[in-house]
């Protein structure tokens, strides 16, 4: 399911990754080029591959996060000998609620955009296959497909005002994109890449078998606080910080900020204690990472 995206026309080659080392890495992976839709592709494809593990991850842009669970089935279906599926979901399937932080065992939103995960999760569930789920809140880092922190170096750079809904005093919560290894995949260092230890760490491992884990930085903080940070990491001054009621505005459907605008964050306890997973970055210190 992964796919190096290095001479994808919006992703620049890894920072720091040099010609020989993309094709080191290249010459280890079995790359199947086809239309996940296609599910005969994908049954025929998988079938006459040795896989005994597999990882399920979705690129999707800031407005299609969908993975629905008939994509995933073929793969059930031409694996029968799969010893464990991890899958990649997201703490974006929780029902929202005036209780946080956010636990595995929170309600969920079968209406969300990400309720192609959630019956991904069912599917796996009711196959008996040995599945695992990791649900990351939002991921920042170099080469992230969603411009998250992007979103106000682009503002800062160009000298302009940051605005910022409401009162700038919601809670939020990154981790960052090499919570896990240090892989030169696009996708391991962006999805996979706040999960990359986590991935590793439930792999082959029993006490993830058919668990849920949320998974993220341990800190949370506010649309305010990630301003000034990002200001701070990149040598600018105090930003200019406006605050605004988005029901003033008519947006057309336009996406007007990188977060959902209400507090959203989501306990790693689980994580930690099961896992022994330990979140490890300092939010300015990595906001400093060259990108390119």
């Amino acid at each position: 399911d992964s796919v190096h995206k290095r001479k994808s026309t919006h992703c620049p080659t890894v920072a720091r990754e040099s010609d020989q080392d993309f094709a080191d890495f290249s010459s280890k992976i079995l790359h199947l080029k086809g239309d996940r839709k296609d599910f005969e592709f994908v049954k025929t494809s998988l079938s006459t591959e040795d896989l005994m593990f597999t990882g399920s991850l979705n690129i999707c842009s800031p407005y299609d996060c969908r993975r629905e669970a008939d994509e995933v089935a073929p793969i059930l279906d031409a694996l029968p000998n799969l010893e464990q599926y991890i899958y990649c979901s997201s703490a974006g399937v929780y029902l929202k609620s005036d209780l946080l932080p956010h636990f595995e065992t929170d309600a969920v939103d079968p209406k969300s955009r990400h309720k192609g995960k959630l019956e991904t999760e069912s599917l796996l569930a009711s196959r008996g296959v040995n599945w695992t789920s990791l649900r990351p809140v939002y991921i920042y880092g170099p080469l992230n497909y969603n411009p998250v922190e992007e979103w106000f170096f682009h503002r800062l750079k160009a000298g302009r005002p940051i605005p910022i809904p409401n009162s700038g005093m919601q809670i939020s919560q990154m981790g960052h994109v090499k919570e896990i290894e240090g892989s030169s995949d696009f996708i391991t260092l962006t999805i996979l890449g706040i999960l990359a230890r986590a991935f590793i760490q439930v792999l082959g491992n029993n006490k993830a078998s058919k668990q849920v884990f949320n998974i993220s930085g341990e800190k949370y903080v506010t649309f305010d606080g990630l301003a000034r940070a990002c200001a701070k990491a990149a040598g600018f001054p105090e930003p200019e910080i406006i605050h605004y009621n988005p029901k003033e505005f008519d947006f057309v459907k336009r996406r007007h900020f990188p977060f959902v605008t209400r507090h959203y964050f989501a306990s790693v306890e689980k994580a930690k204690a099961v896992l022994r997973f330990r979140p490890e970055f300092d939010l300015v210190k990595v906001l400093q990472t060259p990108t390119t």
